[in-house]
């Protein structure tokens, strides 16, 4: 999807909540608020952040538009209103996997987070991608045995990881069902299978080595600061993951506070919005309440 079609559909969400507060519009020549704070999926290098800022800021929804990667909201949707700014780090690991840090000074650190191209692995996608090859391989006979292979495809009440590759590829599975498939790793690690058990393993190491680079660029490795978990498969709290990050980042940044964020990303979009206006107290405690 383009800038322009990305805009198209959050124009429609923005014309809906318009109608449904009874604001005339851009239309009738004035802006619906004085600034808009858009935290976006895809978008991933400052660029992107940029480009859709500008198409967004064209539309006229706000005299100042800002946007930045959903991930950034939710680092900031976990952080409480402290003097100064927000201040800690934050790993999504949803259907992709991200990583971004703010300072109240302004400085971030962060990831292109663009797939295997920029050197990232796992998250909900990931998973089920490894997952379907350990048991593909299992069955042919070029891997080694695991529960997987016929776990997967039982989810789909399918007997065998040929007729799963079969059906994602003619599509009688769609490809979007894929993500289904992360639980079903997750109760075989469970159960004890290793081949699942190293796959959570290493998506553990590919969380914690995000934080703690995150921490270190922003020189917070030696200081108490917040760390925060997030997206659909930190925020489910399995014990083999979560645990795990707990232990290793215990062991490599000592000093971090680990907790989980399952508050909604336009939360943090909103904070955001209220830090660059500097708006009170009040403010921030009516934009947390309706969000509960």
């Amino acid at each position: 999807m383009g800038v322009v079609a990305a805009v198209d559909v959050l124009g429609r969400a923005v014309a809906e909540a318009a109608r449904a507060a009874g604001l005339p519009g851009p239309a009738a020549g004035a802006p619906y608020a004085v600034h808009v704070s858009a935290c976006l999926a895809n978008a991933d290098l400052p660029v992107e952040e940029v480009r859709l800022a500008q198409a967004i800021g064209a539309r006229g929804w706000g005299t100042s538009t800002e946007v930045r990667n959903d991930t950034f909201a939710i680092l900031r949707a976990g952080l409480g209103e402290d003097a100064g700014g927000p201040r800690g780090v934050a790993v999504v690991c949803g259907a992709g996997i991200n990583c971004v840090g703010m300072l109240p000074d302004g400085r971030t650190a962060r990831f292109p987070a663009i797939g295997q191209l920029s050197g990232d692995w796992g998250g909900g996608g990931g998973l089920a991608a490894e997952a379907m090859w350990w048991a593909a391989r299992a069955e042919d006979g070029r891997g080694g045995p695991t529960e997987l292979a016929a776990a997967l495809p039982g989810h789909f009440g399918l007997d065998s990881m040929y007729a799963l590759v079969e059906a994602v590829h003619l599509g009688s599975v769609e490809p979007v069902r894929m993500h289904e498939l992360v639980p079903v790793l997750f109760a075989v690690a469970a159960a004890g299978d290793p081949v699942a058990a190293a796959l959570i393993e290493r998506q553990a190491e590919e969380v914690v080595a995000l934080a703690s680079v995150a921490l270190m660029r922003l020189g917070l490795l030696a200081e108490a600061a917040p760390v925060l978990l997030g997206g659909s498969v930190l925020a489910a709290r399995h014990p083999q993951l979560n645990g795990r990050v707990e232990t290793l980042l215990a062991e490599r940044a000592p000093h971090a506070r680990v907790s989980v964020v399952t508050a909604p990303p336009v939360l943090g979009a909103g904070l955001l919005g209220l830090d660059a206006l500097g708006a009170g107290p009040e403010a921030y405690g009516k934009l947390r309440a309706h969000f509960g």
